[in-house]
């Protein structure tokens, strides 16, 4: 390929690189607030978070981005650029997905661990803040890691909106050499490269915020002083 087409890829990956952190942040946002409403003991805010996962966990995220960007516009008189017609999209599609992440890691904290704020009359907030959620958040890491690249991979369904990601850039480069094989290989290398370092960062993340949890404490040596003459050498 000539230079001018490399940088067309190049900058294919940025606008991915841009989309993928600017849905990821806001798919976080939303699965951590639905994840913890979904545990609520109000029924009606389980309710109400129940209804947001089901709805958008059981719609196509494709179909979100039609929606987002062509139904929203003559709906409410004003347009979204298509970078954040797909965050908005995307991030609240895995999002919903996220939320059953932190539900099932919050329902698997030891009974127990509750009671026990409960007993030093903690508040609710301060049970979820302080005792809850330190053990849970290590054990969403390897499902977050996979969402996340499912989320790498959803990202090339902006290209339908015309926005120039990664793989709308591989596409335009198609056609201008009429070369298959050798730019869809490239472009599915650079998407294995992208998630490859995603999950090793990951991977690090989990190893630190589970470091020194469910370590038995050292035990201490006491130096035993034998009296002299006691006849022990």
């Amino acid at each position: 390929m000539t230079s001018g087409l490399w940088e067309l890829v190049l900058k294919g990956i940025w606008v991915t690189v841009q989309l993928l952190v600017l849905s990821a942040l806001l798919a976080t946002a939303v699965s951590f607030v639905v994840g913890i409403a979904r545990t609520h003991r109000l029924k009606v805010v389980r309710f109400l978070a129940g209804f947001y996962t089901e709805v958008f966990r059981g719609t196509s995220a494709l179909v979100m981005i039609f929606w987002v960007f062509f139904v929203l516009p003559p709906a409410f008189g004003w347009q979204l650029v298509p970078l954040w017609a797909g965050t908005l999209a995307l991030g609240l599609t895995y999002g919903a997905y996220g939320s059953e992440i932190v539900r099932g890691a919050l329902g698997a904290v030891d009974p127990a661990q509750r009671e026990g704020g409960i007993a030093l009359s903690f508040t609710p907030w301060q049970r979820m803040r302080l005792i809850l959620l330190p053990q849970a958040v290590p054990e969403m890491i390897p499902p977050f890691s996979n969402l996340l690249v499912e989320l790498l991979k959803g990202t090339a369904l902006v290209s339908i909106m015309g926005m120039g990601d990664l793989a709308f850039s591989g596409n335009l480069v198609r056609l201008a050499l009429q070369e298959s094989a050798e730019i869809y290989t490239y472009i599915l290398l650079i998407y294995f490269l992208i998630a490859f370092l995603l999950t090793r960062t990951m991977r690090g993340l989990e190893k630190r915020l589970k470091a020194g949890v469910g370590r038995a404490p050292k035990k201490e040596t006491a130096a035993v002083r034998v009296p002299e003459g006691s006849g022990v050498s």
